[in-house]
């Protein structure tokens, strides 16, 4: 089989795994693996943060945002995943959605945010293991401040970058999730915005 029908034949396989065409995978945007930053959450006076997503329809099903929030010491401290509907959108708040429960107990507030696009949930109890998807399109805002000590704060909002998705970081994120279900219990887990809700 030559390179390129098993391409074609990878793209297809996959397509029908999630409930999709296979041909609207070819064209366009592919993106599964989004990175983002926060600042000054939870901090008193700041602004809430939020990041928004988007399904736009291209698989026909609903995709997954796997998000694993990380503080600025690199640990996880929070991961679940959150269900976009085809043309749908969701919005995060990090306030409450992405930082209320971390793993220590502490209100972190700066960090790393990390989203898989997916179509199968991945962010535990009984599953961890994303299917990459693309489809899903993400923003965030951040609150950011004239200084790092003083003057008023503001909010900017941007897309939020594409990343390289290797699959030692997939397992390692999957890996993570993993045992911070395992070992926090009910601290941990993030929380999703319930649907037709948005702020």
């Amino acid at each position: 089989m030559s390179t390129l029908e098993l391409s074609s034949f990878s793209v297809l396989a996959l397509a029908l795994i999630c409930g999709g065409t296979a041909s609207a995978q070819d064209v366009g945007d592919n993106s599964v693996y989004f990175t983002t930053y926060y600042s000054n959450a939870n901090t008193p006076g700041a602004q809430d943060q939020t990041v928004r997503l988007i399904n736009d329809g291209d698989t026909g099903a609903s995709l997954w945002a796997s998000f694993y929030v990380f503080d600025d010491n690199e640990e996880l401290q929070e991961c679940c995943s959150c269900e976009v509907t085809p043309d749908g959108l969701t919005s995060e708040s990090v306030n409450h959605n992405l930082t209320a429960n971390s793993l220590t107990r502490k209100l972190n507030a700066k960090g790393l945010i990390k989203v898989i696009s997916s179509c199968v949930a991945a962010g535990g109890p009984t599953n961890y293991t994303n299917k990459p998807t693309p489809g899903l399109r993400v923003w965030s805002t951040h609150t950011e401040r004239a200084s790092p000590t003083a003057g008023a704060f503001y909010v900017t909002e941007s897309p939020v970058a594409d990343s390289n998705l290797g699959s030692s970081e997939e397992k390692l994120v999957e890996e993570l999730c993993f045992y911070l279900n395992l070992l926090g219990g009910t601290q941990g887990p993030c929380s999703c915005t319930a649907k037709d809700t948005d702020f």
